[in-house]
């Protein structure tokens, strides 16, 4: 099928400001953006659909610009948004600028007749003046006009309002367009659906300063099958692409808790398998749902695309853990990742030097009342050390049995764990 074809069968294209654009997906050649502000030092798994489609684009042989937004966002885009955010300090701004062109440079190809080419709009807008930007830009977009875009009659009848900080957000991002329409031939604009206002601006204002012929297109927003966006976990917590932020492990029991509804529409977002295997994975999926393979290929692809094979390697090793996998080799950092959600205790290293009696030790932990219970569950082979079996109450724990650099895990049964962090 032809390439927008492809792309429309993935569910990646929701809006286009000209039916002609499918025509110029096509062909290749286009010069195209998508913006990230840097409001995190990272983008979450939510805007990585962004990455992922500009990586198509670009194998397909169009250039990818990859703006990030070090002017529009020291003001912040009020699409999307109940209320206004919080403005960044300048040097918590710099540094998520410099992290995100990073992260962001690791997933497109810069060598090539259509390589990728990372910009900050801030290296135009610092430039203006208020005064010259309002004689430039300004006298270009018509109040009205502004009033009518989604992002801004919402917040108008909300309870919080908005600023005309946020409310003249839209200006910035238009001006992006034309800038980059100007200066590299820029002529596509892409973004999440929620940029659809900001978009339309730009093309308008592009057509206004340059008599540019440029084109937009929106993807969906990504979210389960209740309407929750995509990338929160059921704590609150964003899944970012940082490994820093959410450990390879963390991000792939997200991605292997998907729901079946949502799965396969994953698939075809975020990987490039084929329509044929996607098809053979949804079949699957209606006839073992219980084998859940859809959602280990998510998983397994996305946090590839990520970290690499290593990350990969290890969140499937973590993974094996509460399989009844040997705990070791791992980092105190990876311990508190993959355990994050089980009780921890915390004693004194020095208790390690002589031998901890093993009794003493589960003693301490809440998955023992008491010593006597200690000894009758271990007596019952049903107590581990690291997922290993505790073979006599005579075990004087050490710290050669640390799974990491300052703790052990604890196992009664099959699966009440509990963690003992040992303190200097």
């Amino acid at each position: 099928m032809k390439f927008s074809e492809e792309l429309k069968w993935r569910g990646l294209i929701e809006n286009t400001s000209h039916e002609e654009v499918y025509e110029k997906i096509d062909e290749g050649g286009l010069g195209f953006y998508i913006g990230f502000d840097p409001t995190s030092p990272s983008i979450q798994i939510g805007n990585f659909l962004g990455v992922v489609m500009m990586k198509r684009l670009q194998d397909h042989g169009h250039t990818p610009y990859i703006l990030v937004g070090g002017a529009t966002g020291m003001i912040g885009d009020p699409s999307g948004k109940s209320a206004e955010r919080n403005l960044l300090d300048s040097s918590t701004l710099d540094n998520n600028v410099e992290s995100m062109k990073n992260q962001l440079s690791r997933f497109l190809s810069f060598e090539g007749e259509n390589k990728a080419v990372v910009v900050n709009n801030h290296d135009w807008m610092g430039k203006f003046s208020f005064l010259d930007f309002l004689r430039i830009v300004g006298k270009r977009f018509r109040v009205s006009e502004m009033l009518a875009k989604d992002s801004v009659k919402s917040r108008l009848n909300s309870e919080s309002g908005i600023s005309y900080t946020e409310f003249s957000y839209q200006t910035l991002q238009a001006y992006d367009f034309a800038h980059l329409y100007k200066e590299y031939g820029v002529s596509l604009q892409m973004g999440g659906n929620d940029q659809w206002g900001n978009i339309t601006a730009g093309i308008d204002l592009t057509r206004k300063m340059h008599s540019g012929s440029v084109y937009g297109v929106v993807t969906p927003l990504v979210t389960d099958s209740q309407g929750k966006k995509f990338g929160k976990s059921e704590g609150g917590n964003t899944i970012y692409i940082d490994g820093e932020m959410t450990s390879p492990y963390q991000m792939y029991q997200y991605l292997l808790n998907s729901d079946d509804e949502s799965v396969i529409r994953y698939l075809k977002y975020y990987t490039f398998l084929s329509r044929p295997e996607i098809e053979a994975l949804e079949n699957q999926t209606k006839e073992e749902p219980h084998k859940r393979l859809a959602q280990k290929q998510l998983a397994e692809i996305v946090v590839e695309m990520a970290h690499g094979k290593e990350g990969l390697d290890s969140a499937i090793r973590a993974t094996s853990f509460f399989f009844g996998g040997t705990i070791e080799n791992v980092s105190d950092k990876e311990v508190d990742s993959i355990f994050s959600d089980v009780p921890s205790v915390d004693l004194k290293k020095d208790d390690l030097n002589n031998g901890f009696d093993v009794l003493d030790l589960l003693s301490e932990t809440p998955l023992f009342k008491s010593k006597g219970e200690a000894r009758r569950s271990v007596t019952q082979k049903g107590v581990y050390l690291n997922n290993i079996v505790i073979e006599s109450i005579e075990k004087k724990v050490t710290v050669t049995d640390l799974a990491s650099e300052n703790a052990l895990v604890i196992r009664k049964g099959k699966k009440n764990y509990c963690v003992v962090k040992f303190n200097s």
